[in-house]
């Protein structure tokens, strides 16, 4: 039996690995197309259900608006006291809805993110409303193929230049909130 000389056996080695390197970047290469085809599709999904949760909204279709959550979702707004959890939201916002006096919110500008899991994201998006421009923030989960929000933000914006008068304005009715809040801790 004939021994095979090292550099054959280095060239045969190397050329096996060279091929299992480029067989392994080609499934990388496509693994990421997919991705980014997926994330591409997921963010037009997530899009079309905000526009559709903000027009549920503006419609006052309780349900619909309310479908848009997850079970445990939370919802801050605007005001210090506005954290609630999806229940006690639909408690607050019932009488609105039935008046049919709720809110109308329109996306002028919107950003959508996915980390390492394709079936969580988060969002910013800038909002035209009767408060002039908001911005809505939040995190949306896939649940039963369908995107739903988990956690959303509402925030009025202020113009640097406003804000020592936005500060006077609100610092009577703040003041009280912070000392509640410094006392729990």
């Amino acid at each position: 039996m004939k021994l095979r000389s090292p550099l054959f056996i280095a060239f045969g080695f190397s050329t096996l690995l060279f091929g299992f390197n480029q067989s392994n970047h080609e499934k990388i290469k496509e693994v990421s197309t997919i991705r980014l085809s997926d994330t591409a599709t997921s963010k037009k999904q997530i899009a079309l259900m905000l526009d559709s949760f903000n027009l549920a909204a503006s419609n006052a279709d309780y349900k619909q608006y309310f479908n848009f959550f997850t079970d445990d979702a939370i919802f801050i707004g605007t005001d210090a006291t506005e954290y609630w959890n999806k229940k006690s939201f639909m408690i607050w916002a019932k009488p609105f809805f039935d008046q049919k006096q709720t809110w109308n919110f329109k996306s002028i500008s919107r950003n959508i993110y996915f980390g390492k899991c394709s079936d969580i994201a988060w969002f910013d998006e800038l909002l035209n409303t009767p408060m002039k421009i908001c911005r809505g923030s939040g995190v949306v989960v896939k649940q039963n193929k369908q995107w739903k929000v988990q956690q959303y933000v509402l925030s009025a914006t202020i113009p640097n230049s406003q804000m020592d008068a936005v500060i006077k304005m609100k610092t009577s009715i703040e003041d009280s909130i912070i000392a509640k809040f410094s006392e729990i801790k």
